[in-house]
């Protein structure tokens, strides 16, 4: 996924997706989880950028990154995303909807679930759609002239 070009010294929000289709035929389910393979996980070779942090324990309803600072999140959306995507409308990891471009994330280099189900799906799947983004502060000057790269690995278990 491409997140665009953002200008280093005055900032700027670039967005990206990919969805995964899930299949299984296994009666109990499948779990989908994330995970960078770097820390921070958007980075070139002399430069990186912040990983998102929540302001508390669940994920922000709305990403938001102060003018002095950068960061890269994601978000998780469709219909077997876990609770801690979905949200009541304000909150994170409260309710039972799932807002468009609501409740980000940071990655980390250990697993996070984003999405599960208790039972199979054979034939047709469930799609979940992973959205990144970057966030440079109009105030946060970050080395524009670098490729910046992720690695996440996406991986689909059965239960």
């Amino acid at each position: 996924a491409n997140l665009g070009a953002i200008s280093g010294l005055l900032g700027g929000t670039g967005n990206a997706s990919s969805t995964w289709l899930v299949t299984t035929n296994n009666p109990t389910g499948y779990s989908l989880s994330v995970q960078s393979s770097t820390y921070p996980a958007l980075k070139a070779p002399s430069a990186g950028i912040p990983d998102y942090v929540p302001a508390g324990s669940d994920p922000d309803f709305a990403f938001s990154v102060p003018a002095t600072t950068s960061a890269f999140g994601f978000t998780a959306e469709g219909s077997d995303i876990v609770q801690r995507f979905k949200d009541n409308g304000s909150a994170c990891n409260a309710g039972t909807s799932n807002a468009t471009d609501a409740c980000w994330d940071g990655f980390a280099t250990t697993s996070k679930p984003i999405a599960s189900s208790a039972s199979g799906n054979h034939p047709f799947g469930t799609e979940t759609v992973l959205k990144y983004r970057v966030s440079l502060g109009s105030s946060a000057i970050q080395e524009s002239s670098a490729l910046y790269e992720a690695s996440i690995t996406v991986t689909a278990i059965t239960l």
